[in-house]
């Protein structure tokens, strides 16, 4: 796996991502198969979270993919008050407990491990792969691949509706994400919020197609307008320095 990423960081960013969706699917298909949610994908998401994290710390990598703490101005972040909001997002039409105790601790601990994997990979091992010669087009296609890859959940059984929706909100929260990367230098922030969004949908109730429409709406207006107020107010703290030349 080191003798990859030595050799093509891009090549080793698209194997993980394919690792990832593949197991994930497997996972959530086994665990269906035995009548128990995420039964099978809450394990294999920590073993496969615990190994990335322990690849990244063992090559000091640490602070390249933004496992690291927060090196901005937090008053030019807004202190994160609009992704307070954002992490909301799935208890805007209500809260309920739809499945058993044991099955929502399971899916919680199957979201926080996605909100981990996907910022890491995404953000990360594939942002900083690709903004080597340029930055706003690595922002644009870590940006729309982390929204097209919600695709995938088609093949899970999910309607067109709600993906389609998915995939155009992912992509304005995967470009606020990345900005906040780029600008802040930490992925905190990104899969605390990736992690606790997914994990409240849990607790959602399922809302009209009028309310996921608008819901789906905001979601991008909110994302898309912070992160633009990020890129004029926020400075790059490494933009004088080699490091920070991607």
């Amino acid at each position: 796996m080191s003798k990859l990423y030595e050799k093509n960081e891009l090549t080793f960013s698209l194997a993980w991502i394919i690792a990832y969706v593949v197991l994930f699917s497997v996972a959530d298909n086994l665990s269906e198969s035995l009548g128990f949610e995420k039964i099978i994908t809450a394990p294999a998401g920590i073993c496969l979270a615990l190994f990335l994290f322990i690849w990244i710390r063992n090559h000091n990598l640490s602070e390249k993919y933004g496992l690291c703490s927060f090196k901005g101005n937090y008053k030019d972040y807004l202190y994160f008050a609009p992704l307070l909001l954002i992490m909301t997002t799935n208890l805007w039409n209500g809260v309920a407990m739809n499945t058993s105790i044991t099955e929502a601790i399971l899916h919680i601990l199957s979201m926080l491990c996605v909100g981990f994997i996907e910022e890491v990979i995404f953000r990360g091992l594939l942002f900083k792969a690709i903004c080597k010669t340029n930055v706003k087009q690595a922002i644009l296609i870590s940006s729309i691949t982390f929204g097209i890859g919600h695709i995938v959940n088609l093949l899970n059984g999910a309607d067109i509706l709600p993906t389609l929706l998915q995939i155009c909100y992912a992509t304005a929260i995967g470009f606020l994400f990345t900005t906040i990367f780029y600008k802040g230098k930490s992925l905190l922030p990104c899969i605390a919020t990736h992690g606790i969004v997914n994990s409240l949908t849990i607790f959602a109730i399922q809302g009209s197609q009028t309310f996921n429409i608008a819901t789906a709406m905001a979601l991008c207006v909110i994302s898309a307008s912070y992160a633009l107020w990020i890129w004029k107010k926020a400075e790059n703290p490494e933009k004088n320095t080699k490091s920070g030349a991607y």
